[in-house]
Formats: structure tokens, sequence, C-alpha cells
């Protein structure tokens, strides 16, 4: 997600990335999927944790978040500002923010040339299916709104949504020697991390849904 998810979002990437069914999806991607819009990308922040798909996030493999298609989804991803093309398998949920159509990983996004501007526009199409092997577990919900390096833009945006939203608090980061301040909601049911992350969306903030 990168991925600071105070740039526009990614969240809800990705890493979760997050917010649809918990059982394993089963049946396959429509046939002849084809879908155009920006692409994000989450990366290193999220490394090591587990995906919607309850997979573990690995930055350096071919994947993506989507909204909606099946977990195991095979998406050749074109970025239509240079024509360069990867094949990534979806295993994750997100981005929840409008505009938004995938969150691809660290490893996909470089082979694209996007890591530098963080979005791109792209052409996605289905290619394959290969069903998820792995079973989700039950467990709290984690939504990121945003990811500072500097800790006064967290709390404002902390102080911000604390009246609306009192479970709201601030997590940090530290990864290559940086710190990240991270502004938290966590969330015991699916359901309630699906209307809270769409309430915030569409109150204008990106959002990111984990599963801890």
């Amino acid at each position: 997600m990168k991925k600071s998810f105070f740039v526009p979002l990614l969240i809800l990437s990705a890493a979760f990335y997050s917010c649809r069914p918990s059982r394993p999806e089963v049946s396959p991607p429509p046939a002849g999927f084809v879908e155009t819009g920006i692409a994000s990308w989450y990366g290193q922040e999220f490394h090591g944790r587990p995906t919607s798909s309850r997979e573990i996030y690995d930055q350096n493999d071919l994947t993506a978040a989507h909204p909606t298609l099946p977990f195991g989804t095979m998406v050749l991803v074109t970025n239509l500002e240079n024509g360069r093309q990867v094949t990534v398998r979806i295993n994750d949920r997100g981005p929840f923010v409008k505009g938004r159509i995938i969150d691809l990983s660290y490893a996909a996004a470089r082979m694209l040339g996007m890591v530098g501007p963080g979005t791109a526009r792209v052409r996605l199409e289905v290619t394959g299916y290969a069903p998820p092997a792995v079973e989700p577990r039950s467990g709290a919900y984690v939504l990121q709104v945003g990811s500072f390096a500097v800790e006064e833009n967290a709390r404002n945006l902390f102080q911000k949504l604390q009246k609306e939203f009192p479970g709201v608090y601030l997590s940090s980061f530290q990864t290559n020697g940086r710190i990240f301040h991270r502004v938290r909601l966590r969330v015991t049911t699916e359901i309630e991390a699906r209307e809270l992350a769409e309430k915030l969306s569409a109150a204008g903030y990106p959002v990111l849904l984990l599963r801890e």
C-alpha cells in the first residue's frame, strides 16, 4: 500500500487491502471480465500480515486486492500509460476508495513501472482461476484510515475522527529506520467492518481493511 494511506487510496489494501464474506469464495470469476480504472499498490508496511483470504501477504509475490473478484482469480494487468503487463492472483480485498479498482503488491507494481508514481491507469482482464487453499479464521478487523511519517498529521486526523468514531486509536510502526504513525479502528465482526469501511469511504477517507 508505499503504502501511506493518506495518499488517496488505500483501503480499504490493502493490504486490505478485507470487506467481503469470510467464507472462501469458490465460484469462478465471470467469463470475459474486463475493467479499466486506477490501480494503487501496497508494500513493506503490510508484508507478513494476513490478507482477507488468510494468506500471508508477501510484497514480493505477484498478487493483488480487488473488491469483488473471487480469491484465486488470475488477472492480466496492463499499465495503459506505458504498455507494461503483469499477471497477478487475487488474494485480498481492496481498495475501498472511489475510482481505485485494484491494489497491487509491490512486486507487481514494480513490474508495471508504477512504484514511483504510486498509481496508474490500468486495464484488468481475467485470464484464469486457481481456487484458494487457505481457510479464513475468525478474528478482529482493523480499519486503517491513515499512515503518516509526520506524527502531527496522524494526531490531527485522530482528533478529527475521535468524536464520531470513539474507538479510533494511534499505532506506530517502524521499518527500515523510519517510523510511521497510523490512525486505526478495530471491530470484531466482518459485517461491522464492512459497514464502517463503507461509511468512512463515503465520507472521503482512504481506508484499508486488515484482519488480525
